[in-house]
């Protein structure tokens, strides 16, 4: 099967709406797998901020273990998994930046705290209590008070451009429907899959 350059976002996007109804908490959740320079993999939660044609897009610190495993390799993995639909979608590609403008925007979008948040996290790094990172925040509060909180320059988006997807949905008697979407330069190409 031949598809058009936007059919697996359309559909992805589709499957999202569909969860909007049925997940109890954050639809949008998506597990991202990242290789670290040994060849390590490692996988975690994230919440998906954007899909458009160029790709689903996550925010995070580019500090942070996934942050320094991307920027070890930009390949990476994802998997939405929607229990109450018993649908998941598997993504492969690799990553790049966001623009400037577009994590600005987003940026802005959040929470003053979560804002906030960004700058007091030292992602990934040893903490030795709590109360560490309750006084960073709490500087970091007094310094932006009264003001805008810029985004930090560590503090980044990333798309995800995609070559492969796999969109599967559970079937009677685990025969399920299993579908691989490979990137072409027209499009794409589906393959069906036993389950």
């Amino acid at each position: 099967m031949k598809y058009p350059i936007e059919y697996p976002y359309t559909l992805l996007g589709e499957w999202l709406k569909q969860a909007e109804t049925s997940e109890i908490n954050d639809p949008n959740a998506v597990y991202i797998a990242t290789v670290d320079g040994n060849g390590q993999p490692s996988v975690r939660t994230v919440l998906l901020k954007g899909l458009d044609n160029r790709g689903p897009v996550i925010y995070t610190n580019t500090r942070s273990r996934k942050g320094q495993d991307m920027a070890n390799s930009n390949k990476v993995a994802l998997l939405f998994h929607w229990k109450s639909l018993e649908k998941q979608v598997r993504v492969e590609g690799k990553v790049e930046f966001v623009s400037n403008d577009e994590a600005d925007i987003y940026f802005s979008s959040r929470s003053r705290e979560s804002q906030i948040g960004a700058h007091a996290s030292l992602q990934s790094q040893p903490l030795a209590k709590r109360a560490e990172l309750e006084t960073r925040f709490a500087q970091i509060e007094a310094e932006f008070q009264g003001k805008e909180v810029t985004r930090p320059a560590h503090w980044t988006g990333y798309r995800v451009l995609a070559e492969k997807f796999e969109f599967w949905e559970a079937g009677n008697h685990r025969l399920h429907d299993r579908e691989i979407l490979t990137r072409t330069e027209e499009g794409w190409t589906g393959q069906r899959l036993y389950p």
